[in-house]
């Protein structure tokens, strides 16, 4: 079918991405009185939305301090005090909150649905879409742009041609490909002359030279994470870890990966996971000797797991080679000693970073220079906005690239409906 036979639909905003980003637009344009459309290419808006944070949706991270919160942001915050200022933190609790969906905070102060759905954090915004008539479109592949003079006159998918005063760009970055963002919007972006730098992984989790199977799904928590480069140390942090079967994630490993990936380029990269930083070593050997004295007649092995999961303690004797049957009455101070060291040292070879496969976000994306961020208009195509992870912005786990695509969002949504009525 050529474009002369296709339907014709018109409004005064198109939003090409139906995720957080694209919906949040979508919803601040089309309660300032606007005729809408949001387009998506998969089967139902937002997927990727639904399965953040491990399904609960992290929302933002509760940092009301603005200077605080935009550093977080490293090279991109000095762009970014007019966006937060005009959509931060709190108008992100107050904006969901209103739509009976009331946030906690916790570890990290990091913000979640008091329900931990993100199905409800969706919900919110669709309910928001609906009930000011958006028109919502999945299955819409867009097949081409058509520019004139810096201004995009329309988008096209196989069947319908979507006229527009202004376009909102929300389609997301290249992590999690399966949810549909498969980096269509960095072709479009390159295309109509911006600058784009390539995504990579940027929080993503590690895989290791050795991956114990036993400890699938195992956290340990508030641990010290010390990354050493042929044995050196390079730096440390204080965190939870989450065993997997391709090797560790959790916060403090996804916040750390873009370091490691550099490190990987120097040499061999080892983690040493002290379990207990709180304890120095003599501590530990008393904290170890009251509890054997406690339970002299047991087995080593359960004992061990009243401190430790007993998936790791399994690990941890067979790697000094004490048998788990062994009742803690025989165990040797040079057994003691070596659980000891096991206990502050346990170590794991990096071999490399996941892919984009399984990036919480990856990096790159359209040069900040480019756009206005105040308005998220782009500087080359006059009614073009552009939104979310298509932004270069590094940015930590914790609920900094949700609040991203919220104030992206919202600001795009405003200033489009401006656009549209001059």
């Amino acid at each position: 079918m050529n474009n002369n036979d296709k339907e014709i639909i018109k409004a005064d905003v198109v939003i090409i991405g139906g995720g957080a980003a694209g919906m949040m637009a979508g919803a601040i344009s089309s309660s300032l009185g606007t005729k809408v459309v949001i387009l998506d290419k998969n089967k139902f808006f937002g997927e990727k939305l639904k399965i953040t944070g491990g399904g609960r949706c992290n929302i933002t991270n509760a940092k009301y301090d603005l200077h605080d919160f935009i550093s977080r942001y490293g090279e991109a915050s000095k762009y970014l005090f007019s966006a937060f200022t005009q959509f931060g933190v709190k108008d992100t609790f107050d904006f969901f909150e209103k739509r009976s969906l009331p946030l906690k905070v916790e570890v990290g102060d990091r913000a979640f649905p008091i329900t931990d759905k993100a199905e409800d954090v969706y919900l919110a915004l669709y309910n928001d879409l609906k009930k000011f008539n958006v028109k919502l479109k999945n299955n819409s592949q867009i097949k081409g742009v058509t520019i004139e003079n810096n201004i995009i006159k329309n988008v096209f998918t196989d069947n319908e041609i979507y006229e527009a005063n202004s376009f909102i760009l929300a389609t997301g970055g290249m992590s999690h490909p399966e949810t549909g963002s498969t980096g269509d919007g960095f072709k479009w972006l390159k295309s109509f002359g911006h600058k784009v730098i390539d995504p990579s992984p940027s929080i993503v989790p590690l895989a290791t030279e050795k991956v114990y199977k036993a400890l699938q799904g195992t956290t340990l928590a508030d641990v010290k994470l010390t990354f050493k480069v042929d044995g050196k140390k390079s730096f440390a942090k204080n965190g939870n870890i989450l065993f997997t079967h391709f090797g560790i994630s959790g916060p403090t490993i996804l916040n750390s990966s873009a370091k490691v990936s550099e490190l990987l380029h120097e040499g061999i990269v080892t983690l040493h996971i002290d379990i207990f930083p709180n304890l120095d070593e003599r501590a530990m050997r008393y904290k170890l000797v009251d509890l054997f004295d406690l339970n002299k007649n047991k087995n080593v092995k359960n004992v061990l797991a009243e401190i430790i999961p007993g998936a790791l303690v399994d690990i941890i004797l067979a790697s000094t080679n004490i048998p788990s049957d062994t009742k803690v009455h025989d165990v040797t101070i040079e057994m003691r000693r070596q659980v000891i060291l096991e206990l502050k040292n346990f170590v794991l070879t990096i071999k490399s970073l996941m892919g984009l496969d399984k990036a919480v976000i990856s990096d790159g994306g359209i040069s900040l220079d480019e756009i206005d961020t105040k308005t998220m208009q782009s500087k080359i195509v006059k009614n073009l906005f552009v939104v979310g992870d298509l932004l270069n912005v590094s940015r930590p786990s914790g609920g900094y690239s949700l609040q991203l695509c919220w104030t992206t969002g919202f600001i795009a949504g405003k200033n489009a409906v401006i656009k549209t009525s001059v």
